[in-house]
């Protein structure tokens, strides 16, 4: 008796035909466990692993430090795009690494001759007041106070000197001290900081309580070593992008992504060789790519995870006007087959639209999924809400919409022979500097805090694990590989029996 129905995924997707998720739908498997034993910790490169399989996409109405923040938080990561200057992508690096730490080994610093406005600019531009007050106001100099909120918070007199205001009664930690037992220190002082001092009473690092309150309520939060949020940031292939690459590894960036739209370029070869060598400790996402031979060429120069997708983003209309690309689902499958067999993950990025859109792109070999225009809309997105017939919007666009190319989002779309130094006899391809659209710019709804969708999106990952008798992302890779996990093909009359219908009317949830 044949107890198998469906069929194994090689089975599946050796047809002539090419999938997106919506043309198959995965079969059931077997419950033993309960959800609250499914776990989502997967690979985002080599190196690197995150609590929640999620990333945002380096757009510029997606992910800037505000996104960046709270996905670290909330399990996954962000990518900050380019389409800024090199001073304002690291900057937003920078606040990023710095929002939430163990030790602050480099904290800001005043001295007393510095002034409440002072003090007041460092809050708008990286959002906290707390600082130690130094006698010159560098680390080389002996601490003399700190400067909180409650200090100024009445002070109508903004031009006041710093010595007028500081609190220079300062409970301290002795250079050495365990960050257990510095934050043990400082949760019995009641105090918000908790300098560092060597035996010169120099200010050496300081200890936050904001942090202690962050580290009970995100348990899941991606951080580096250093006990720093995670975050990475896009560059393009060109030549002066080497710059800016300088500038983000000075940031404390963990992850460049290099970003174009066709990946398997001489020019994002060298890229990849020229980070490796000049930056050993940065781990490189390379791509786009959907076949296994452009993969191969991006892991052999030494890609640490490997984009897949092109052409099927929400805003993007590459296969449309270019005729090139994959359907993602097939691309998802071939490519992240591939990958496997050498070690490197593989991030499906883009053509998501729902959290089933999330579980079948996993369950082709994806150890993560690159959202777009569903982390647009909601309130950490760069850009402001507005209404429209009484609907709230923002605004969403496409990196090679006329109006983001405009602003820079061209340098993803265009490989040209000056990107590389030294790489001669190839002219522009682009020589006349004609700019072909190849996305749109729109709007979405409004889908409210990261810190209730993440959330509800992670829990429907579990349910959807447990429907897969399935306990983790490496057990669903490997029910793929063995072909316990079964797909069947949906016709259209499938798509819409599974969708809702036979109602008058009826009110669905955005998610």
């Amino acid at each position: 008796m044949l107890l198998d129905d469906g069929y194994d995924a090689n089975t599946f997707f050796s047809a002539r035909h090419a999938y997106t998720y919506d043309d198959f739908i995965l079969l059931p498997g077997h419950i033993d466990f309960g959800v609250d034993e499914v776990n989502l910790q997967t690979r985002l490169t080599r190196n690197i692993r995150l609590k929640t399989p999620i990333v945002s996409s380096p757009m510029d109405t997606v992910t800037e430090s505000q996104m960046a923040i709270y996905l670290a938080l909330l399990g996954g990561m962000g990518f900050i795009h380019f389409n800024c200057s090199i001073d304002e992508q690291a900057a937003m690096a920078r606040k990023v690494k710095r929002f939430e730490n163990g030790f602050i080994t480099d904290p800001t610093v005043l001295s007393p001759q510095h002034t409440i406005a002072d003090i007041d600019q460092i809050k708008v531009t990286h959002g906290y007041s707390g600082i130690p007050i130094t006698e010159d106001g560098t680390l080389k100099s002996r601490l003399v106070g700190i400067v909180t909120t409650r200090d100024i918070d009445f002070e109508k007199n903004r031009s006041r000197p710093l010595s007028e205001v500081m609190t220079t009664e300062l409970t301290v930690a002795e250079d050495g001290v365990s960050l257990s037992e510095a934050n043990s220190l400082l949760k019995a002082s009641k105090k918000g900081k908790l300098p560092i001092v060597d035996r010169n009473f120099r200010l050496v690092a300081l200890i936050s309580r904001n942090d202690l309150r962050t580290n009970r309520e995100f348990p899941f939060a991606s951080k580096d070593a250093n006990k720093q949020l995670l975050v990475g940031a896009a560059i393009s292939t060109h030549e002066e992008d080497k710059e800016r690459l300088a500038a983000l590894n000075e940031s404390g960036v963990d992850i460049i992504v290099i970003d174009a739209a066709q990946g398997d370029s001489i020019y994002q070869v060298k890229m990849i060789e020229y980070v490796k060598t000049q930056y050993p400790r940065l781990n490189v996402i390379a791509g786009n790519v959907v076949t296994v031979r452009q993969a191969q060429h991006l892991v052999e120069a030494g890609a640490d995870a490997l984009r897949i997708g092109m052409g099927v983003g929400s805003i993007c209309t590459t296969q449309e006007v270019m005729a090139v690309g994959r359907p993602q689902a097939t691309a998802v499958y071939h490519t992240a087959k591939y990958a496997e067999e050498v070690g490197v993950p593989v991030i499906a990025d883009g053509g998501i639209s729902s959290i089933g859109h999330i579980v079948k792109a996993l369950a082709l070999g994806a150890h993560t999924v690159m959202l777009g225009g569903l982390l647009a809309g909601t309130s950490e997105s760069p850009g402001e809400y507005f209404y429209k017939d009484g609907i709230r919007l923002k605004k969403h666009r496409g990196m090679a919409s006329k109006e983001a190319m405009a602003e820079g989002g061209a340098k993803r779309y265009l490989n040209q022979a000056r990107e590389i130094t030294g790489h001669t006899g190839i002219e522009s391809l682009n020589s006349n500097g004609i700019k072909v659209v190849q996305g749109v710019s729109g709007t979405v709804v409004d889908r409210g805090s990261l810190l209730d969708f993440i959330p509800y999106v992670a829990q429907g990952l579990r349910q959807a694990f447990q429907d897969l008798g399935v306990r983790d992302v490496p057990s669903l890779h490997r029910a793929l590989r063995n072909g316990d996990l079964r797909f069947e093909l949906r016709t259209y009359a499938g798509i819409s029996e599974a969708g809702v219908h036979s109602l008058y009317e009826y009110q669905q949830d955005v998610i």
